[in-house]
C-alpha cells in the first residue's frame, strides 16, 4: 500500500511540476509575407518559406529576431521555449528566425518540420549578419516598431516566462 501511495505521489509531483504544455512535434515552413520590413542596409536574406527577400536591419516590431543554426545545441535546448512563446502569442509580437552557417536550406526546412517551428526563418548562406549580430548563437534581438534593437538576449531562453517578462519589459504591452 505504501509502494502505491509513493508511486502516485512521486507521478502527481513529477507532472504537477511541468510549466509547459505539450507542444506539437510538427513544424511547418512559414511564408514571409507577415514580416513588417521596410529599407535597411544590411544584405537581403532569402525567406525560406517564399516571399520577397528581407534586410534584418529593415525589420518592423515588435518582434523577436532569433539567430540560430540546427547545430547548435543551446539552440535546441530554447526551441521548446520558442515554440511555447508561438503558441501563447496573439501574434502582437511576431518571432522570425535567421538560420546561420547551415550546409544547405533543405537541411534547415527539415529541422523546422521536425522540430515543430512555425514562424518564418530568413536563410543566412553567407554569414552576412555575422557582423550585426554576432558569432555565437543563440542570440535573440527585440526589436520595437520602429525598428529598433532595443535589447539583445545572448544564450538561450530557459524557459517561457522569462520570454513574456522579456517581452513586457522591452517592448510592454506591444
Amino acid at each position: 500500500m505504501r509502494r502505491i501511495l509513493l508511486i502516485l505521489t512521486t507521478l502527481i509531483l513529477l507532472t504537477a511540476c511541468s510549466v509547459t504544455e505539450p507542444i506539437s512535434t510538427k513544424g511547418e515552413v512559414v511564408d514571409c509575407s507577415l514580416i513588417s520590413a521596410q529599407g535597411g542596409t544590411s544584405e537581403k536574406l532569402e525567406c525560406l518559406g517564399g516571399g520577397s527577400p528581407i534586410a534584418p536591419d529593415g525589420i518592423k516590431g515588435p518582434a523577436l529576431i532569433n539567430v540560430w543554426g540546427t547545430w547548435c545545441t543551446q539552440c535546441r535546448k530554447e526551441l521548446p521555449h520558442l515554440i511555447h512563446f508561438q503558441q501563447k502569442s496573439d501574434g502582437t509580437v511576431k518571432l522570425i528566425g535567421i538560420a546561420v552557417e547551415e550546409k544547405n536550406q533543405e537541411s534547415v526546412r527539415e529541422h523546422i518540420v521536425n522540430k515543430g517551428i512555425t514562424w518564418p526563418i530568413l536563410y543566412d548562406k553567407n554569414d552576412s549578419t555575422r557582423a550585426q549580430f554576432g558569432m555565437g548563437v543563440p542570440v535573440t534581438w527585440f526589436i520595437d516598431q520602429d525598428g529598433k534593437a532595443v535589447y539583445k538576449k545572448y544564450g538561450p531562453f530557459k524557459s517561457l516566462e522569462e520570454i513574456q517578462l522579456l517581452v513586457k519589459k522591452y517592448l510592454g504591452d506591444a
